[in-house]
């Protein structure tokens, strides 16, 4: 059994554009609707924490420095802070629990 790299290089960049193309082709007029603006505009926030998500708990040794560090950027963040302030308020909360258990 072959297996032929461009068959398969051909395949994904087909379906890559096809999934880019698509929405351009449907979607001729600008849309209107309050209810499916408002839906696209949370999807790519929507995707980019479930992708964040599962990576926050699994980075560190134990869940409970995860969900403390967790915790300390989500305050951080609801308090406006900077994206660097977070990131470092973070990883500290998360150094301290990983030395104390």
């Amino acid at each position: 059994m072959t297996h032929n790299i461009y068959l398969y290089i051909f395949t994904m960049a087909g379906v890559t554009y096809l999934i880019r193309m698509l929405p351009l082709v449907l979607a001729k007029k600008e849309i209107t609707n309050t209810y499916i603006k408002s839906f696209l505009y949370y999807v790519p926030y929507a995707c980019l924490a479930a992708m964040t998500f599962p990576a926050i708990l699994h980075a560190t040794d134990s869940i409970y420095s995860a969900l403390c560090g967790f915790a300390v950027a989500i305050i951080a963040a609801y308090k406006e802070k900077s994206l660097l302030t977070v990131a470092l308020l973070a990883c500290a909360a998360v150094f301290i629990v990983e030395r104390i258990c």
